[in-house]
């Protein structure tokens, strides 16, 4: 065996703090307002347009031949927004829907309208399937 191996303990600091010489001479003070949010052309903000992906799909199995669009893959929103979306989906698509296992159906092959309906909510719509 070689004796001029690595010690992987991690026993040993670094000797010195390599901030310590910075100081904050010179720097701007913080201020406790928060920055304004960034404002697009659409008069939403930045961060409300960013909201994750969603799964839009086209479903028939075990449905007795009737096509659902299944829209599914919300990070962090409730059951109580997934209903408005849902109002807000059967309102322009004037069908029936529902929310069923944390995912919304809505009646029929609404793929379009239902992605358009999801980007002005901020969300970025996925077509998944056939």
């Amino acid at each position: 065996m070689s004796s001029d191996k690595i010690p992987t303990s991690g026993g040993e600091s670094l000797g010195q703090n390599p901030f310590a010489q910075l100081s904050a001479a010179g720097l701007p003070a913080a201020s406790a307002n928060p920055p304004p949010a960034v404002v697009s052309a659409r008069g939403t903000s930045a961060a409300e347009r960013n909201r994750g992906r969603v799964d839009v799909r086209r479903e028939t199995g075990g449905r007795g031949g009737k096509t659902v669009t299944m829209i599914d893959g919300f990070v962090g929103i409730g059951l109580s927004e997934k209903e408005q979306l849902t109002k807000k989906m059967r309102a322009a698509c004037g069908c029936g829907g529902t929310v069923k296992d944390g995912a919304i159906e809505i009646q029929g092959d609404q793929r379009e309208n239902v992605a358009r309906i999801l980007r002005e909510a901020g969300f970025r719509p996925v077509m998944a399937g056939g």
